[in-house]
């Protein structure tokens, strides 16, 4: 293994955080994926994921933990006697209802399956502010209704 000098190791670094975000959004994102955190030693590499969600990723068998580690370790080219990967599921620090991506993701699918804008928009607000917080922004933007595009 070549050892890289200081700069390339953190553009390395950021590179390999921008990917796995964005593969862990694509694939985690209906399980309300809200981040992941990286821990690496010289044995193995820690990748902790946090999903509002993480109950139910982990109660079915953790199949779908295992097909997610081993994509990882394809792309990122893991092996188990250099460098192993560690995968774990948590949950976010704060209640779920208040996650940002869990909500986003929620009203995507909601605008998806054709529920009215406004009637999704208020659902998600609603269900926000029940649980204690003292207020919310949503932003829908695009052709809401109509052929004009307003937000």
């Amino acid at each position: 293994m070549r050892k890289l000098n200081t700069k390339k190791k953190f553009i390395a670094d950021g590179v390999f955080n921008a990917e796995l975000n964005a593969f862990l959004t694509q694939c985690l994102g209906i399980d309300g994926y809200s981040g992941l955190e990286i821990r690496a030693t010289s044995v193995s590499t820690e990748i902790r994921i946090k999903a509002a969600n993480h109950d139910s990723l982990v109660e079915k068998g953790a199949r779908r933990v295992r097909e997610i580690k081993s994509l990882i370790e394809k792309r990122f080219n893991f092996n188990d006697e250099d460098n192993k990967i560690e995968l774990t599921i948590r949950p976010p620090e704060f209640d779920k209802s208040l996650c940002a991506a869990f909500n986003v993701e929620d009203l995507k699918f909601k605008l998806l399956t054709g529920t009215p804008v406004r009637m999704g928009v208020n659902n998600i607000m609603g269900r926000i502010m029940r649980r204690g917080a003292v207020g919310c922004q949503i932003i829908v933007a695009g052709k809401i209704r109509g052929q004009r595009a307003k937000a």
